[in-house]
């Protein structure tokens, strides 16, 4: 009985996980990036457009910013030289090691 129980416990705990470590950096990309970004990283939504998004599937952008410069970018928020938010801030819906592993996941578009 007491193996059940165990097993049980054990079981529980594991689905539990994802709640507990926080969303998967593709998810959470998805919920927070993918309306401008796209999918794909490459910027191609109306949204995108509009704000002119840089495209994150292309290498030689990418190698113009550092993963500490997107992660404060994404932390913090972005805005244009003349003060226009171009990107909200995550602070609040995201905590630090989630920011960090979506840039990772963002550097996996870089072609």
């Amino acid at each position: 009985m007491k193996k059940y129980m165990l097993l049980g416990f054990a079981s529980s705990v594991l689905l539990a996980a994802p709640a507990v470590f926080g969303a998967d950096a593709g998810d959470n990309y998805a919920k927070y990036c993918a309306s401008c970004h796209g999918s794909d990283g490459a910027g191609h939504t109306k949204a995108g457009r509009m704000l002119k998004v840089k495209d994150l599937t292309d290498a030689q952008y990418q190698k113009s910013f550092t993963d500490e410069t997107a992660f404060k970018d994404l932390k913090e928020g972005s805005q244009s030289k003349d003060g226009v938010v171009q990107m909200k801030p995550m602070k609040d819906k995201l905590s630090d090691d989630e920011i960090t592993a979506v840039v990772k996941y963002i550097r996996t578009f870089a072609k």
